[in-house]
């Protein structure tokens, strides 16, 4: 079958790596579009001054409205001239750089790692009144991401551990993905449709094997704002090795999960890893329990990570109950969930394993039961 791998050209990642950046928009010119929030612009204003001084160059500030929108897109693509778009801040800051740009010239610089999305060709768009749109797809992936591991450890502690949340799912996903020859989304950018490289797995390990190991420590420096190796081997996992995970191995239960716990208003004050988290806990169990059923199809391995990930969770603060993500178990609510994870465009199908609602409806229960009873013990030990 035909398989496809995309990556930005170039990511680069240190200490007060922002002060460089004037290196990377030289490469297209002398001008670029800033497309940023005030408050992230004030935070690195000292840095933005140094590289626009040290390498002449000028940034044209867009007054950034706040949301991915189609009028907001619109307005930015007629500010001026200018040879390359800036993305800095958080997701949306840097999904209208990506649709203003179309992911040419473009430099995205996040200024918190919470989740995968800046190596992507991706965006989110929304509506003007908040709501979601749709998914744009780019030509391209990024130009350049630049990572500044000094700006990210003074960011809150919350974000890094919530961007571990969302790439500890990308191992999970493209496994079952790989396992059902499903597509993924580098097709899109290659010409038609397109199953997952091996790279893309053994990446996607890689990231999971990372969070695991320097999870713990890296929560622990960025606490104490400072640049370990183990925050940067995190930054690293949650931001490179996710983004490309996730795009070139497949999205599949857990972020399905994840949009039909949209649905819930009480969801809406926890950032996207966060929910992640606890529907990755939701597709081991899916597996765990089908592993009899569908012995051929199956790593019969997702009990011991369950075993592995249920402590490490408790440590580093992911949740692991519905009681975690603002929820109870309230049937109709958790129906409604399972309904809409299983819709028939659904990322859901990806699985090697039929899915149902009624099977996963079934598997947040026991997924938040799990969670309860572990959280017991630890209390009791």
């Amino acid at each position: 079958m035909r398989r496809a791998f995309i990556s930005p050209s170039k990511y680069v990642q240190g200490k007060n790596e922002l002060e460089n950046l004037g290196y990377f928009v030289e490469s297209f010119g002398k001008v670029a579009l800033l497309i940023a929030n005030s408050d992230d612009i004030k935070r690195v204003k000292t840095q933005l001054d140094y590289t626009a001084n040290k390498f002449d160059i000028s940034f044209v500030e867009s007054d950034f409205a706040g949301d991915c929108t189609h009028v907001e897109i619109n307005r930015l693509k007629q500010l001026g001239n200018y040879d390359c778009v800036i993305g800095l801040g958080g997701g949306k800051a840097i999904d209208t750089a990506k649709c203003v740009s179309d992911g040419k010239n473009l430099i995205v610089v996040p200024t918190i790692v919470s989740s995968d999305a800046p190596t992507s060709h991706c965006a989110v768009v929304y509506n003007e009144d908040k709501t979601f749109s749709k998914y744009l797809y780019l030509s391209q992936n990024p130009s350049v991401v630049l990572v500044d591991t000094t700006v990210i450890s003074n960011a809150p502690t919350r974000f890094l551990v919530a961007g571990m949340g969302d790439a500890i799912s990308t191992y999970f996903e493209a496994r079952t993905s790989k396992f059902s020859n499903s597509y993924v989304d580098a097709g899109f950018a290659c010409g038609k449709e397109a199953v997952a490289t091996e790279a893309a797995l053994a990446i996607a390990k890689l990231c999971y094997e990372i969070i695991l190991r320097d999870g713990a420590c890296a929560k622990i420096s960025n606490e104490n704002k400072q640049v370990s190796l183990e925050l940067s081997n995190v930054v690293e996992a949650n931001t490179l090795l996710s983004g490309l995970g996730f795009e070139n191995g497949g999205l599949s239960i857990a972020h399905a999960v994840c949009n039909g716990f949209s649905l819930i208003s009480d969801t809406h004050k926890f950032l996207h890893g966060e929910i992640v988290a606890f529907c990755t806990l939701v597709q081991l169990v899916f597996e765990d329990i089908y592993n009899t059923k569908y012995p051929d199809k199956i790593v019969a391995d997702s009990t011991n990570y369950l075993k592995e990930l249920l402590p490490f969770y408790y440590e580093v603060g992911l949740p692991i109950t519905l009681e975690d993500i603002g929820l109870c178990d309230d049937v109709d609510l958790l129906m409604r969930v399972a309904k809409k994870a299983c819709e028939k465009d659904s990322c859901i199908h990806s699985s090697h394993i039929p899915v149902s609602w009624e099977a996963i409806f079934n598997a947040i229960e026991v997924a938040s039961t799990t969670g309860t009873l572990y959280k017991q013990d630890a209390i009791n030990k």
